[in-house]
């Protein structure tokens, strides 16, 4: 099996076993944490452009992990976020890991969300550095090693 082929599976098998883990966190802290984390992921380079916006909407309408939600409460969501990047990033940014940040005190919602950024991250088949970076920041916000998602 080619190297793809490995990395591919390893995404399937991680969102069969996240859209399980998902079920049990229908909440809104962590809806809400996972739209911050996906909009930071989208805006990584430090702006989020229409295309990209768009994209990650698309994921998060049709993606199975998020399918216990209301996708146009997330979508809504995910947009008032991405406005927030749009109009001061880095006040944006800070307020986002405010609201990721909630999600510390349970710790399986916390890695799932970051599961879901990797997912995000990988969705166009290139989790690329400044995706990683912020992945990784939004882990030390959260108080979880990075190194624990080979970050």
């Amino acid at each position: 099996m080619g190297f793809l082929s490995k990395l591919k599976e390893g995404a399937m098998e991680l969102q069969s076993q996240l859209s399980s883990q998902v079920k049990q966190f229908k909440n809104k802290n962590f809806a809400d944490g996972t739209m911050a984390v996906c909009a930071l992921v989208a805006a990584a380079d430090g702006t989020i452009d229409p295309d990209e916006r768009r994209k990650t909407a698309s994921f998060i309408s049709s993606n199975d992990t998020l399918a216990v939600f209301d996708v146009s409460q997330l979508q809504s969501t995910f947009n008032s976020f991405c406005d927030k990047l749009t109009k001061d990033f880095d006040f944006g940014k800070i307020d986002l890991l405010q609201v990721i940040s909630k999600l510390k005190k349970t710790p399986p919602q916390a890695r799932a969300a970051i599961q879901v950024g990797i997912i995000i991250g990988n969705a166009d088949g290139n989790f690329d550095a400044e995706e990683k970076k912020v992945v990784r920041e939004i882990c030390q916000s959260l108080d979880i090693d990075p190194s624990d998602f080979d970050l």
